[in-house]
Order: structure tokens, then sequence, then C-alpha cells
């Protein structure tokens, strides 16, 4: 393949500045904030999975809670009835008053294990709304660690893309004056090559694969014409001479 010398630099110019831009997306797709954003993102939804779990848990105890309250209330208020009719002297049949004070007994002592459970409830209670207002407020927290993760990764989206865009402005005019044949190369190598198509060939040194050129082959740089287009044999990258190649 034939290619003017200025073609072949421009071509390196071409390389630098698509070796500019993956370096720019590798940066925009690695950025630090990503990773704890994908990392915080997935604890908070196990945190927020929790906390409605918890919520249940705590509508379930607030309504046990009422029961128990309107429970005791019930007993309360019927022994009062009862206390009431005594004292009035409503009840004047000894058999009848005799019976009256022993259920007065048993509303008393089932007041009391009311009252116990009800005190049960209330701390059972007072324990699932503690830890529902942690889960809550890790869950508030995540969100607004995520909103400021989010604007410094946009932010910093917004420059590299700004930067993608100027170098994608200099990179047109240079490669619009490359011969369709050697782009077609360039690019064909650039997909199978890791990016690096074309490299210098720099103090007897390919800058593509990094090895250096054995005295044979520099023999053979030597005698070939100017606009030849030469390979690595190496890494068979396009292999572009400069001022300090060391020929």
């Amino acid at each position: 393949m034939k290619a003017d010398p200025a073609a072949q630099a421009a071509l390196l110019e071409v390389q630098a500045l698509d070796s500019r831009a993956d370096q720019l997306r590798y940066q925009r797709s690695h950025l630090a904030e990503l990773a704890e954003i994908a990392s915080l993102t997935a604890s908070r939804s196990r945190d927020d999975d929790e906390r409605r779990d918890q919520q249940i848990v705590v509508d379930d105890l607030n309504a046990a809670q009422r029961k128990a309250d309107l429970d005791v209330e019930q007993v309360k208020a019927r022994r009062a009835r009862d206390a009431d009719r005594m004292a009035q002297g409503l009840i004047t049949n000894p058999r009848d008053l005799e019976r009256m004070q022993q259920e007065l007994g048993s509303l008393e002592r089932r007041i009391s294990v009311l009252e116990d459970e009800e005190l049960e409830i209330m701390e059972r209670v007072e324990e699932a709304q503690g830890r529902l207002d942690e889960l809550t407020q890790r869950v508030a927290g995540s969100d607004e660690r995520l909103a400021e993760l989010a604007a410094v990764r946009d932010e910093k989206t917004a420059a590299i893309d700004a930067e993608l865009t100027t170098l994608a402005a200099e990179r047109e005019p240079v490669a619009a004056g490359l011969p369709d044949d050697l782009t077609a190369l360039y690019e064909r190598l650039r997909a199978s090559k890791g990016g690096v198509g074309a490299a210098a060939l720099r103090q007897r040194r390919c800058t593509g694969c990094q090895l250096g050129i054995d005295n044979a082959e520099l023999a053979v740089i030597r005698a070939a014409a100017d606009d030849e287009v030469l390979r690595c044999e190496e890494c068979q990258r396009i292999l572009v001479r400069v001022e300090d190649s060391g020929l």
C-alpha cells in the first residue's frame, strides 16, 4: 500500500486523537462515583425493603396496642359499673352481693393481666418504631448521598463529553485528508489491536507493541520508499517513520 508521507504523519495525529478519546470514554465509564452509586443503590434498596417490612410490623403492633387499650378500658368500665352499683346499694341480696364482690376481684386480676400485656406491646412498639426510624433515616441519608454523587457524576460526564466533542472536531479535518484504503486499514487494525492501529517508529522501536526492531528489519525499512506503508513485523500495526526513528 502506498500513501504520501504527510498522510502517514497525519494518521499518527488521528491515532493520538483517537487514543485520547478512548481514554476519555474509559474515564467516563469508570468514574469513582459510578461504583459508589451502584453500591449505595444496592444497599439503599435492601434498607428500603427492610423499612417496608418494618413498617408492617409497626402497623401490626400499633393495631395490637389499640386492641389492648380497648380491652383494658372495657374491663375497667365494667368494674366501675359494678362498683358503682354496689356503692349505691342497688344490690341487697347477700348472695348477689357476694357474687358481685367475687366478680370485682376477678375483674381486678383480669385488668392486671391485660395491663401487663398492654405494657409488653408498648415496649415492642417502641423497639419496632426505633428500628423503623433508623431504617428511614438510613434510606434518607442514602438518597441525599446519591443526589450528591449524581451531581458530581453529571458534572464530570459533561466535562468529558465536551472534550470528546472538541476532539471529534479536531479529528474530522485531519481524517478527511487520509486515503480511503489507509483509513480502512487503520480502522480494521484499531478494532483488533486494542484501539491502536498506527504507531510511530521511534528510536528503532515500535511504539505500538514497544518492541525493538532488529537490524535486518531496519535495513528493509531504510530501503523502503517514503510513500510505502510499513507494518510492524511483531504486532502488524501500521508503522510510521518519524524524525527520531533511528534509521
